[in-house]
């Protein structure tokens, strides 16, 4: 294991993203995640190291707007799966 210079190192240009095989998929994801959520994390409301301080209505507002796209897929997935079968029941047992 050579560690070279310690106390004048040099540094090289640092990670590159990993390659892919399947780059449209990745770009699709990503895609995705951006249109999910576009609002950037108010990071004012994280305090590590200090003494927590108690949510008021605007820190809620705040954190329900930076989640407001994955509360929207999870709205869109609770109907799907309730009313999906609801609606091949009724198609099964009600052939009009």
């Amino acid at each position: 294991m050579e560690l070279g210079n310690i106390s004048k190192p040099t540094y090289g240009p640092g990670l590159e993203a990993p390659g892919s095989s399947t780059p449209g998929l990745v770009t699709m994801a990503h895609g995705f995640l951006r249109l999910v959520q576009p609002n950037p994390l108010p990071t004012d409301l994280i305090n590590f190291g200090q003494p927590q301080k108690q949510f008021g209505r605007e820190d809620i507002h705040k954190l329900l707007l930076y989640e407001l796209g994955f509360l929207i897929c999870v709205a869109i997935g609770v109907l799907f799966i309730i009313l999906m079968p609801l609606v091949g029941c009724c198609f099964c047992c009600c052939r009009c």
